[in-house]
């Protein structure tokens, strides 16, 4: 009987359209819960390796903390604190700028 009302009969029905609605609300909040917020950091992310340059305190993936020494298309060079051990990483191992900005 529930079916029937879905299908129109007594005025209540919701067609092809009610079918439709609970999907499209279904991604919207799914949109805007999870890939909005997720896109918004990846171009931050990205932004901060773009400004990355010689000095910068960094943190690796890895969890490695050191100084930027220098900056490579794809790479750079960080020195390791206590011993001044240079490491090559990529770009994209970097996790964050850790440099205090001067206001």
């Amino acid at each position: 009987m529930f079916a029937m009302l879905l299908d129109g009969v007594g005025g209540f029905g919701l067609g092809n359209l009610g079918g439709l609605a609970l999907p499209l609300l279904f991604f919207a909040v799914l949109y805007f819960l999870m890939i909005a917020p997720n896109q918004k950091k990846q171009k931050k992310w990205q932004e901060m390796l773009g400004q990355l340059k010689s000095g910068d305190k960094v943190t690796t993936n890895g969890g490695i903390r050191g100084t930027v020494l220098t900056v490579k298309d794809e790479a750079v060079i960080v020195r390791v604190p206590p011993d001044g051990v240079k490491l090559e990483f990529a770009k994209s191992a970097i996790a964050a700028v850790t440099t205090e900005e001067a206001a």
